[in-house]
Formats: structure tokens, C-alpha cells, sequence
């Protein structure tokens, strides 16, 4: 299945690296113009399909420069079919002594970012014949949070919600969905993991036997971008290669394969 998305405008925040660049790259071989933000420029723009992402500076936990974002995309290309939300994550902290400072910078970006983008974005979209689509990049920390994540998974938990609810509202024009995204070995992952070993013991606590790769997210991105997808409003798209087998299992009957 090939999805062709030639004419249509694009905006992935926080493109550039990791998930987000993943994502920017499929919609280029699609055909689309996409615009990608970041607070520092890189050394250099994704590229696919003989095309290259254009690039505005942001820092989209500012509701100003989000807006600033839509407003370039629009200014470059003349409209926008698609926002994703990307841009998000979040260091381990301890919640007992985190600041909260800290707790407000994780639930801006994680969070309030998204809505601030998604409301110029759907002015943007309503006046379109075609409408629009909305994807947010949550994380299975939304529904089961780890030790060191409680501002960050607070802030999915409620970017879950957001989705729902700006579904209901933005439609029918504008249809809001969320790819709730489960471990992912991207660039840093070795920050998270560790080394070979570490990412070995983790792969085997799924039960597709690994991590996921941010080609998978991207994939997922483009699906729901697809003509295929033209239903599918206010849901939350699963990709966690099915879960974690329950640690009391694995404790019982270890996994060796």
C-alpha cells in the first residue's frame, strides 16, 4: 500500500531527530511538503525522495512562537493539511523533590504545547475544503507511568484526553487522533537502557521480542494520514508491539528466546 500525499502541507515539531525525523521522512517519500521546528536549527534537515524539510525556529512551549509555526508553514506553502505533535519527552526525575519549575517546563511542552498548536491549526484547517488532520505523539506512560516519570506521564495521560476532546470539537472538518507510541530504541536509547545487554533483557519483556524502531511510529503516522483512515477521529493508535508481559510472568517463567 503506497499513500500519496503530493500537494498536501505538513508541519512534525521537533522533526528533526529521533521519532520526529522518522515521521518528517515518510511524508517526503509520500510527496508532501513538510516544515519541521525546533528551538536550535541541526546540521542538517531530513531529506527523502529527493526532497528536504524546510525549517523554522520555535520553541513551541511558547503559545506565540507555536502559533508562529502554522503561520510559516502557511506563509511557505499556502496551507496545512497535517500538524503532528511530536515535540515532547522528558528526563527521569523524583517526584518527592522535582521543582516546579521542572514539573511546569514537562507539562507545557508535553501538553500545553500540543493545544496551543492545535488551536492555529484548526483555524487554519476550517476554512479548507479538505479539512485537516491533527496527529499527537502520546506515550504509553499516559496508562502505566514508571518511577521517574510522574510530570511526564501526568501530561500524556491528559495529552490523551485533549485528543478526545478536540475531536469532538474540531469535527467535522478536522479530524484529532493520537499514535501512543511504547518503547522506542531511538539515538538516546542507550541513556534509558544502557548497552546491548540492557536492551536485550527490555526487548524480551514485549511480546513481539523487541523494541520499536521510530520507522514504526512513522509508519503509524502515515496511516492515519491516509484515505483509509477518513473515519478514524478521537482514537489513540497503539504502538507498543503489544504491551509488557506482566513482570510477575516473567519472574514465574523466564524467557530465554
Amino acid at each position: 500500500m503506497t499513500t500519496d500525499l503530493r500537494g498536501k502541507a505538513v508541519i512534525v515539531t521537533g522533526g528533526t531527530r529521533g521519532i520526529g525525523a522518522a515521521i518528517t521522512r515518510r511524508y517526503l517519500e509520500a510527496g508532501a511538503d513538510v516544515l519541521v521546528c525546533g528551538r536550535t536549527e541541526p546540521e542538517a534537515l531530513p531529506e527523502a525522495g529527493g526532497r528536504v524539510a524546510g525549517f523554522v525556529p520555535a520553541d513551541v512551549r511558547q503559545p506565540d512562537q507555536a502559533a508562529q509555526v502554522v503561520d510559516a508553514a502557511v506563509a511557505r506553502f499556502g496551507r496545512l493539511d497535517i500538524l503532528v505533535n511530536n515535540a515532547g519527552g522528558s528526563p527521569a526525575a523524583d517526584a518527592a523533590t522535582v521543582s516546579p519549575r521542572f514539573v511546569a517546563s514537562i507539562v507545557t511542552l508535553n501538553l500545553l504545547a500540543p493545544f496551543y498548536l492545535a488551536q492555529r491549526a484548526n483555524a487554519v484547517m476550517q476554512e479548507q475544503p479538505e479539512g485537516g488532520l491533527i496527529l499527537n505523539i502520546g506515550s504509553v506512560a499516559g496508562r502505566d507511568p514508571a518511577p521517574g516519570t510522574a510530570a511526564y506521564a501526568a501530561a500524556k495521560a491528559g495529552l490523551a484526553t485533549l485528543t478526545r476532546a478536540l475531536a469532538l470539537e474540531f469535527g467535522p472538518r478536522v479530524r484529532v487522533n493520537q499514535v501512543t507510541v511504547g518503547l522506542v530504541r531511538t539515538e538516546l536509547a542507550h541513556l534509558h537502557y544502557g548497552d546491548e545487554a540492557g536492551v536485550a533483557a527490555v526487548a524480551r519483556t514485549i511480546p513481539l521480542r523487541r523494541m520499536a524502531v521510530p520507522d514504526d511510529v512513522a509508519d503509524a503516522c502515515l496511516l492515519l494520514s491516509s484515505p483509509l483512515a477518513g473515519y478514524v477521529n478521537g482514537t489513540e493508535l497503539l504502538v507498543d508491539g503489544g504491551g509488557e508481559i506482566p513482570a510477575r510472568f516473567l519472574a514465574a517463567k523466564p524467557r530465554t528466546e
